[in-house]
């Protein structure tokens, strides 16, 4: 830890930093955000003395202690660090020279003028003409929920503050949504259960393939004796996806042909990827990036297309994308070590292959109109820019990437494609700064702390409380099984007295819900949705969760603990987050802050120390009273034990602890557990400093369901941001 003591200059104002280098540029923009407004996107730090801009390489320790924020134009004329990313000329030239002795040993290495390589691609070529069928591409539509992949697109975008996106976005965020979907629904096969008894079996050779599964591309099949009953049991590794839309199972070659097939059925632009050292996925072009975009079914992720060469320790050859459009040599959007993958490709000289490609590719768009071809080659030309500038990149040493996770651990060893150890990697990011997407949460909060007040100054019993969230339960499930964009449902009251000041209740409950309800004389409410329906979308899980937490604590009579009742009103909502470390794509900071218990922030190495700031939205500042935690899905071992909480009303420059606690135990999954404010501050940013997991030693992961910060009465606007 180094202390710093920073003066920052902007628009003729100075500012004091009290800063710890330790936590890096991130949290020094954060800093500079919380004085100056300026978003940490669009900041450009100046050390004056030394006339250079601050970056990530910078070392923050051996800096003057004066910065300049300075704008953009600025910038433009100040000498800048060459980014991480990219490499001297010296650098360069010996890339260059290392290519040229790679290529000179091809010219003597290469097993033939192309007529291998032109074996090994040229089958994929008919594979992929399959994925044309209507027929196959119908089968694939109809096993897709759509309307529930819709929702959860238009969810995820709505979490990142976009309600309204563009068809692109949907588009993108949808097949986003299909390939999380196949990696759920796909069963990858090591060996096949016994089909008589369904226990573990070896395999114990090949067999002749049967009329019925030759008819489906089934030519080599596996045989496989059961290791109980004897039994044997056959495993066709069929090639025809219409097939495979049946069966959903195989391994990475079955999965990359039928998520393709999906892909195309949805109407993207696709190709499959085929990895001469043994491995296949997809790729489809995104609108929204204006460029192909990876995606590998059987490990569920997308855009990483590092992820072989650095994560599974690869040592890539070819890398060939295949569509109905041509075919193109994709090897050096995978590496960054691009003079070594060269001296590996010696089934063919570097000309013979791209004639072969060539070949293909006019003979695939030897029919096109000269519309589309000048298409095709315009993006053709921009996709070749591309995979050059890329190769020439210098690897982020700070990048870690996780090793194979499809298939059994003894069969990815057997492959060298385990990659790190499997607690060490698996998908870590820096992180950067969010916003909390959560209004909706603090306005469910705020209802049905309202509603249950009531519930208690019309002196209802325990019991009497417990059916009347029965019913409510009942209702919210019901309505959230409906079609998201046109849900109706009954809201059935009439086993109850009901008030007038308890319909105001419940009507606040239903807008906080973004639904509306119309009474009917016997006490039956008829619900729809109204105006987005993605905000009824978001608010229902939030709702469920509490329900059914509300239930538990009556049931179990521990919902007042040192005065604080779950839930409760004044929650902290829309701030502005950033944390030590995260988990993509679903175990990000802001995962805290949504009321559910589907989501959790996980910090991949955070069991020995990590943190959260949450800063207070539009400049308020509130004295915070108390805060929740809930303990996440799993692994008891990562909650936090030992943790400190600290408040700043400087954005960050100086910390006050507010709240200690140690030797906590999260009990159960899904516990909620409240807090009140030792010292109280009136703050705009709070920290939330990790100390130590309940056993640091057994793994190195941080995680938490969910955080909720609460204001005192009166010291917070009671109004929430609408959605």
């Amino acid at each position: 830890m180094v202390a710093r003591q920073f003066v920052l200059r902007h628009d003729g104002d100075e500012f004091p930093i009290d800063y710890d280098t330790d936590h890096g540029l991130e949290i020094l923009k954060l800093q500079i955000f919380s004085l100056t407004s300026v978003e940490p996107d669009d900041q450009q730090i100046l050390a004056e003395d030394e006339r250079q801009l601050v970056d990530e390489g910078t070392d923050l320790n051996a800096l003057s202690d004066k910065l300049k924020l300075v704008s953009i134009t600025e910038a433009k004329d100040i000498s800048k660090p060459s980014a991480s990313q990219e490499i001297s000329d010296e650098e360069l030239a010996r890339l260059l020279q290392a290519e040229e002795e790679a290529l000179l040993l091809q010219q003597f290495s290469a097993v033939d003028n192309g007529e291998q390589f032109m074996i090994r691609v040229e089958p994929y070529v008919k594979q992929v003409l399959m994925y044309e069928s209507p027929v196959r591409q119908e089968a694939a539509r109809k096993t897709v929920p759509v309307d529930e992949l819709e929702e959860k697109a238009l969810v995820s975008l709505a979490k990142e503050g976009n309600f309204n996106p563009s068809k692109d976005e949907r588009d993108h965020s949808f097949l986003l949504q299909l390939l999380f979907w196949f990696k759920q629904s796909f069963r990858w096969v090591n060996a096949p259960p016994c089909d008589k008894c369904g226990h573990e079996t070896s395999n114990i050779g090949m067999g002749a393939p049967l009329p019925s599964e030759i008819e489906y591309g089934g030519s080599r099949v596996e045989i496989y004796r059961c290791n109980r009953c004897s039994s044997i049991t056959r495993f066709p590794r069929y090639n025809d996806p219409l097939k495979l839309v049946e069966t959903r199972r195989g391994r990475c070659g079955e999965w990359a042909n039928c998520f393709t097939l999906y892909c195309r059925a949805f109407g993207y632009d696709a190709r499959m990827i085929l990895d001469l050292t043994d491995h296949v996925w997809t790729e489809c072009y995104s609108q929204v990036h204006g460029r192909w975009m990876h995606l590998d079914p059987c490990e569920g992720t997308y855009d990483n297309p590092l992820l072989y060469e650095k994560g599974w320790g690869k040592k890539l050859n070819y890398v060939i994308g295949i569509s109905k459009d041509g075919v193109h040599d994709v090897t050096r959007r995978y590496t960054r070590k691009w003079h070594e993958v060269l001296s590996r490709r010696i089934i063919a000289t570097e000309s013979a292959a791209s004639s072969v490609l060539s070949s293909i590719t006019r003979q695939r768009r030897s029919n096109y109109s000269a519309e589309a071809l000048s298409i095709l080659t315009d993006r053709d030309q921009r996709e070749l820019e591309e995979l050059e500038k890329a190769s020439y990149l210098k690897p982020d040493t700070e990048l870690s990437l996780p090793g194979r996770q499809s298939g059994s651990v003894e069969w990815r060893k057997s492959r060298s494609e385990l990659g790190l150890a499997e607690t060490e990697a698996l998908g870590l990011s820096s992180c950067p700064v969010r916003k909390c997407v959560d209004a909706h949460v603090s306005a469910i909060y705020d209802s049905f702390s309202l509603l249950l007040s009531q519930l208690s100054d019309e002196h209802a019993s325990g019991d009497r409380i417990i059916d009347v969230m029965e019913v409510f339960k009942k209702f919210l499930l019901d309505i959230k099984s409906q079609p998201f964009k046109k849900r109706e449902s009954s809201l059935d009251l009439k086993p109850f007295e009901i008030s007038e000041k308890m319909k105001e209740c419940i009507k606040r409950l239903l807008g906080a819900l973004s639904l509306k309800g119309q009474w009917g004389d016997d006490r039956e409410i008829r619900v729809t949705v109204t105006g987005n329906p993605v905000n009824s979308s978001l608010a229902l899980p939030v709702a469920l969760d509490l329900v059914d937490e509300v239930i538990n604590s009556y049931k179990n009579k521990v919902y007042l603990k040192d005065g604080l009742t779950f839930p409760r009103p004044n929650r902290l909502c829309s701030g502005m987050v950033i944390a030590s470390g995260e988990q993509l794509p679903v175990g990000i900071a802001t995962s805290a802050f949504e009321g559910t218990r589907a989501n959790k922030w996980e910090e991949p190495n955070g069991a020995k120390g990590c943190w959260l700031i949450y800063k207070v939205p539009n400049g308020q500042k509130c004295d915070l009273e108390s805060y929740d935690l809930m303990s996440a899905n799993d692994v008891p071992e990562r909650d936090p034990m030992d943790w400190v909480l600290e408040a700043s009303s400087d954005g960050g420059s100086s910390w006050t602890v507010i709240d200690r606690q140690g030797s906590q135990l999260f009990e159960s999954r899904f516990l909620h557990k409240s807090f009140k404010i030792g010292t109280r501050f009136v703050a705009d940013t709070f920290r939330f400093r990790v100390l130590s997991v309940r056993d640091p030693n057994s793994q190195p992961r941080f995680q938490i369901g969910s955080i909720d910060l609460y204001a005192a009465p009166n010291s917070y606007p009671s109004e929430k941001n609408s959605l």
